[in-house]
């Protein structure tokens, strides 16, 4: 997708983020991410309540490849059993359709779009570098250029955190490298969406791809300045905000977790280390 026919699609002019005009800081903006924890079934109950309001013209799922997304019609979202077997969730590493399915339900004649990155392409990221492997338009993302070496320190700290500190130092950076391609497929998509569809364009993604500081609403600021974004930013009570500079911040009751650094008492390395983590 080449910027300039994004910008004569668009036009040159956005309109303002209704912050600036009422209390609904998502209101009125083109492109609306909501975060999640993955997990969390009140965070997808919220995500769907917003869904029925705004009735978007498109929504854009992190946990759906284009070629799942294509499957999806209003007819099929009528049936959630059915539409489970079609998208093969429950091969899908995600968690219980049942808590994604009401988002689906609540604007069926929304069209639907995948932007999960497969594993095998964030596998192959150390052989093919970050601007190859996502293609045409890296450069609009800045998917062309290395981080500054203090945002590079400070998201491999978060990465090996986020990881229980049991990842191998050698595959932090691509770590990083893996959320800048999902963070920027996801900017990729909402903004295709929005050149198809018209606006509002809601993502449903984790909180980490939807945090404004340097996640996938950054790189539409990036590649398309002229569109207005908003996120909210999902937290468990006790929590504390997540970090990432939303335009709101929600929570909702914590969920009870297994030990999630358990999976990482193998020996360093043998895991998935593609995978994502509850917030991202």
């Amino acid at each position: 997708m080449m910027r300039v026919s994004l910008i004569l699609a668009l036009g040159l002019s956005a309109a303002p983020l209704a912050a600036q005009q009422n209390d609904d800081p998502l209101a009125g903006a083109e492109v609306v991410f909501l975060g999640e924890q993955h997990d969390n079934p009140g965070h997808h109950a919220r995500q769907a309540e917003i869904v029925e309001r705004l009735q978007p013209a498109a929504v854009v799922y992190e946990m759906l490849t284009a070629e799942q997304a294509a499957e999806v019609t209003p007819e099929l979202i009528s049936d959630a059993e059915a539409m489970a077997e079609t998208l093969n969730w429950a091969e899908s590493g995600w968690p219980d359709f049942e808590m994604y399915h009401p988002i689906f339900a609540a604007a069926p004649e929304a069209a639907v779009y995948g932007a999960q990155v497969p594993r095998d392409e964030a596998r192959g990221l150390s052989d093919t570098g970050l601007a190859r492997a996502f293609g045409e338009g890296a450069g609009f993302y800045g998917l062309d250029e290395d981080l500054p070496p203090e945002m590079q320190a400070a998201r491999e700290e978060l990465q090996m955190a986020a990881h229980c500190d049991a990842l191998p130092a050698e595959v932090v950076p691509q770590m990083v490298d893996i959320q800048r391609l999902r963070d920027a497929r996801l900017a990729e998509t909402a903004l295709l969406a929005l050149t198809e569809h018209g606006t509002p364009v809601v993502v449903i993604t984790g909180n980490g791809h939807a945090r404004k500081d340097w996640g996938a609403p950054a790189l539409i600021d990036m590649a398309a300045p002229e569109v207005s974004v908003a996120s909210l930013g999902q937290a468990e009570t006790g929590s504390g905000a997540p970090d990432g500079g939303f335009d709101m911040v929600e929570e909702s009751e914590p969920v009870e977790r297994d030990d999630p650094c358990a999976a990482f008492e193998q020996a360093p390395g043998t895991d998935d280390e593609t995978a994502e983590t509850p917030g991202n």
